[in-house]
Order: structure tokens, then C-alpha cells, then sequence
């Protein structure tokens, strides 16, 4: 059940992040390479992206040349509604 879990993520305020990661080729560093990361997270403090920007920071042997990041609300407050009825067509 991923899908439910990522639809209550997404009323309890998550949004869809995809950062663009560009960072220096570790045998090359003239070199840029770009990496895509995208996953639910809290705008505007992202959590989740700084702690995997820490990790890259502190594992990876690539140092981080620039973080790019947009993020959507995919499901806002005023999209979401309690019905209380059913239509049947034939």
C-alpha cells in the first residue's frame, strides 16, 4: 500500500521535490556531473533532501557543486473536500 501512504503524506503537507545535483567528477574535477533526486518532502525547511545532501557531503567522493530544487504541492487544502453522497448512473 506505498500509494496510500504517499496520499497521506501528501495531506499532511508533503510535497513532490525533484533537486538537480550537479557535483565534480572526483578524478576530474573540471568535470560536472548531473544527478536527479526527487522524493516527498516539507517545503521550505526540506528535511529530507538536507539530510541526504549531508550524507552525499560526508560519503561521496563527487564534492556537491550547486543544488537545484523545485517542489509541488500536488494536493492542496482548498482541492480537498468531504463528500457526503453517491451518484449511481445506469
Amino acid at each position: 500500500m506505498t500509494s496510500d501512504r504517499y496520499f497521506v503524506s501528501q495531506l499532511q503537507g508533503y510535497s513532490l521535490t525533484t533537486a538537480e545535483i550537479l557535483y565534480r567528477m572526483p578524478d576530474h574535477l573540471d568535470l560536472l556531473q548531473s544527478y536527479v533526486w526527487q522524493d516527498y518532502d516539507q517545503a521550505p525547511d526540506l528535511p529530507k533532501l538536507r539530510k541526504f545532501l549531508d550524507f552525499w557531503a560526508e560519503n561521496l567522493d563527487g564534492p556537491l557543486h550547486s543544488v537545484r530544487y523545485s517542489t509541488k504541492k500536488l494536493i492542496s487544502p482548498n482541492e480537498w473536500r468531504h463528500v457526503d453522497g453517491e451518484f449511481l448512473l445506469n
